[in-house]
C-alpha cells in the first residue's frame, strides 16, 4: 500500500467511548467516526493515511498498539487492516509524565494474570489487551452505520449526476460495487424537466426504493417504470423509471454547482 493510500476513518471502541471518554453512544444515524473530542480528532487526523510511522507502545506485547497525545490525553490505538481504532483514552494529570501508558501496562499485566488463572493455555507475552479491542458489538454498530454512508453517499453521487445531466441534457453514470446507477434530465418544450433513473445489475427492491426516494427535486410518489431510455432502449439487465424534476431545484443544484 503506498504511503498516500487512504485508510478508513479512525473511530472508538463502543467501551472506550463509554468508559474512558465518558461520552454517551450516539444514534445509529451518527457514525462513531464522526462524534466530536480532541483524542478522537486527532486520531483521525495521524492516522488518515496508510505506511505511516507511528510511536508504539512497547509496554504492550500481545499486540500492536500505538500512541496518540493531543493536549493532556493520551490514546492507544489499535489498526485493523485498514480501520484504526482508538481502544483506550484517558488523561495526563498536572505534573506527571505519560502516566495513562503506565496505568496501561500495569493492567494489561493484570489482565494477563487474570486470563492465565482462567485459561490452560498460558500467555507467553507479558501483557493482555484482548478485553480492549473491537468486540461483536464494535463490528455490528459498524455494519448498522454501513446504511448510513451508503445513503450519504447516493445522495451525493444523484445530485451529481443530476447536475452533469442538467448542463448537457445526457445521461451521466457511476459505478457502484455491484450495480451501476444512471441518470438523464431533459426539458422539453412545454419547459417540464423530465428526469429517468437507470439501473444496471441486480438489485433488491428496497434499493431501488431507497435510490428513487432520493433523487433530488421528483416527488417520492412520481415515480413510474419505463421501457425505454430517451436516447435508446433498455438491455436485459436494466431496469428504469421517470419523474418530474422540479424546476425551481433543478435551478437550484446547478446553482450551487458554479
Amino acid at each position: 500500500m503506498s504511503e498516500d493510500a487512504a485508510m478508513r476513518p479512525a473511530r472508538p471502541t463502543l467501551r472506550c467511548l463509554r468508559e474512558d471518554l465518558e461520552l454517551p453512544i450516539p444514534a445509529v444515524t451518527v457514525p462513531l467516526d464522526e462524534v466530536e473530542h480532541p483524542i478522537l480528532a486527532k486520531t483521525a487526523e495521524q492516522f488518515a493515511t496508510a505506511d505511516v510511522k507511528h510511536e508504539r507502545i512497547r509496554a504492550v506485547d500481545d499486540q500492536v498498539l500505538f500512541k496518540v497525545k493531543v493536549q493532556r490525553w493520551r490514546g492507544a490505538v489499535w489498526v485493523d487492516a485498514d480501520l484504526p481504532w482508538l481502544v483506550a483514552a484517558g488523561r495526563r494529570e498536572d505534573g506527571s509524565g505519560d502516566d495513562f501508558y503506565a496505568a496501561l501496562e500495569a493492567d494489561a499485566k493484570a489482565a494477563r494474570v487474570r486470563y492465565n488463572a482462567a485459561h490452560t493455555d498460558a500467555l507467553k507475552t507479558d501483557t493482555y489487551t484482548g478485553h480492549l479491542l473491537p468486540d461483536r458489538e464494535d463490528h455490528v454498530r459498524y455494519r448498522a452505520e454501513s446504511g448510513v454512508r451508503f445513503v450519504r453517499r447516493l445522495r451525493t453521487t444523484l445530485l451529481e449526476l443530476a447536475r452533469a445531466s442538467l448542463r448537457d441534457g445526457r445521461e451521466h453514470t457511476v459505478d457502484f460495487d455491484t450495480f451501476t446507477l444512471g441518470l438523464q434530465v431533459r426539458a422539453d418544450e412545454g419547459h417540464e424537466t423530465y428526469l429517468a433513473v437507470r439501473i444496471t445489475g441486480s438489485v433488491p427492491p428496497n434499493l431501488a426504493t431507497v435510490i428513487l426516494r432520493n433523487v433530488p427535486g421528483c416527488q417520492a410518489d412520481g415515480w413510474y417504470p419505463e421501457y425505454a431510455l430517451p436516447e435508446r432502449d433498455l438491455l436485459p439487465a436494466e431496469q428504469a423509471w421517470s419523474n418530474l424534476m422540479d424546476p425551481r431545484e433543478a435551478a437550484r443544484i446547478l446553482d450551487t454547482g458554479a
